[in-house]
């Protein structure tokens, strides 16, 4: 087991502490029987049930074998060191061998179903030989703990077929090979009533441990696969598809989109090492996702260096147009007032205000996403955009004029839709009509 640490040397609970240390040990060492490097969760458990079933058995088996030698039944005896002999001969090459685990197990229960059916016979019948049959029980409650409960109930057929062996002996020869007197009887009963509940307690009671760890692991799991659920979905359609999985679509009739994208990336990630870039774009977007959380608004997707967020959606708001340009705000204040990697670095943002169709798409890597003229057109805002502008739409405008300065920057040519009217979105008014200071760059 190797030596105890040097530290432990004089102390005064020096033995407590080293009993629980090698008794640690000793556990890590029988916990490594006949183990595999490629051992699953569940052949680990199995696998030390029937190490801990096959130790117990090589503890108790010389005591039985002894007993029966001192009150005078020395065949019993010898079937007991025969089974002790078969138990330390099937751990040892079950240790040696790290594989077949099926077939030692069944050897152990088929060795043991006989070792009581002889036992019970050479004694004379259930009650000369202090009901031994009883240990019996063992088989079936192992097959159940390490099989399935189908094969636990074969293994009790054999055990019923013990006890009824035993029954027909007791009724029908009267001459045992061995016999014990009426003390060594109920001193033995009592023993084996005692010793095989113990047992049978013994393994019966980690199944409680083992389903309350299980049903933890379990939650923490769901918990997990929830929590990455909710980063990939929206809560309400995380919700809807817990209820009713399938197509999800919904038309909403009033939201705003807005689109940012950081400029002149490209050359930025041919000077950028691909370690800086992907750094760069992470301390950008989280903070980006921190606002999302603080304005309760819903972040739809990042493609490359673009970043989509949209309000309304999937829960209408009747604000979704003030919220979303206040958002626009601060992710561009944010930009403006950080260096990254030693630069500066401006945004382009395109706000739209519409009706949108939004729903899940997709079986793998599904995403909730948008659609409709509303988020093409938010698109083209941001695209057509200049360095450090929040470009909007009159829809967006015709909402939110009252709350935000904005300054008109006449007609753009947008690809599809033509001529249309835009205004950049300068500050919040504050409550003495002025406009907050929001400096950008050209």
């Amino acid at each position: 087991l190797g030596p105890a640490p040097h530290i432990l040397i004089g102390h005064p609970v020096r033995f407590h502490i080293m009993s629980a240390y090698y008794s640690q040990r000793l556990f890590a060492l029988v916990g490594r029987i006949g183990s595999s490097p490629n051992e699953d969760d569940d052949r680990r458990i199995r696998r030390m049930i029937f190490v801990g079933a096959s130790l117990a058995g090589v503890l108790s088996l010389p005591i039985y074998g002894v007993l029966f030698s001192v009150f005078g039944a020395p065949l019993a005896s010898t079937i007991m060191f025969a089974y002790l002999a078969i138990c330390l001969l099937n751990l040892t090459a079950f240790g040696v061998l790290r594989g077949h685990f099926e077939i030692f197990l069944f050897i152990l229960l088929t060795t043991h179903v006989i070792a009581s059916l002889l036992v019970t016979l050479v004694l004379g019948g259930l009650i000369s030989s202090a009901m031994h049959a009883v240990w019996g029980i063992l088989s079936p409650l192992g097959a159940i703990v390490v099989y399935r409960p189908k094969t636990g109930l074969s293994w009790f057929a054999g055990y019923a077929a013990v006890i009824a062996a035993g029954i027909y002996v007791s009724y029908n020869f009267k001459g045992p090979v061995n016999s014990l007197d009426p003390g060594a009887v109920s001193a033995l009963m009592g023993m084996n009533i005692i010793g095989a509940s113990a047992f049978a307690f013994g393994i019966v009671l980690p199944i409680d441990a083992v389903i309350a760890s299980f049903g933890s692991e379990l939650r923490g799991e769901r918990e997990r696969s929830e929590e990455l659920l909710l980063n990939i979905l929206p809560k309400d359609i995380v919700a809807i598809l817990k209820k009713q999985p399938g197509i999800i679509a919904d038309h909403f009739t009033g939201a705003t989109i807005l689109f940012a994208d950081v400029v002149n990336f490209t050359p930025m990630s041919a000077r950028l090492s691909p370690t800086e870039l992907v750094d760069l774009l992470n301390k950008v977007f989280s903070q980006f996702d921190a606002l999302v959380e603080k304005h309760g608004v819903e972040k739809i997707k990042t493609i490359g260096d673009c970043y989509m967020v949209a309000s309304g959606v999937p829960r209408p708001r009747s604000d979704h147009a003030h919220v979303l340009t206040r958002l626009a705000l601060e992710m561009r204040d944010f930009v403006n007032r950080h260096e990254f990697h030693g630069a500066k670095i401006s945004l382009r943002i395109g706000l739209n205000s519409g009706p949108v169709v939004a729903g899940v798409i997709g079986r793998k890597k599904f995403i909730y996403d948008l659609w409709g003229d509303a988020v093409n057109t938010a698109s083209r805002m941001e695209s057509h955009g200049s360095s450090g502008v929040i470009q909007i739409t009159r829809a967006t405008y015709d909402l939110i004029k009252d709350s935000f300065a904005c300054e008109p920057l006449g007609t753009l040519d947008v690809k599809g839709k033509g001529e249309m009217e835009v205004w950049q979105v300068c500050g919040d008014l504050l409550k003495n009509g002025e406009a907050e200071d929001r400096p950008h760059t050209e």
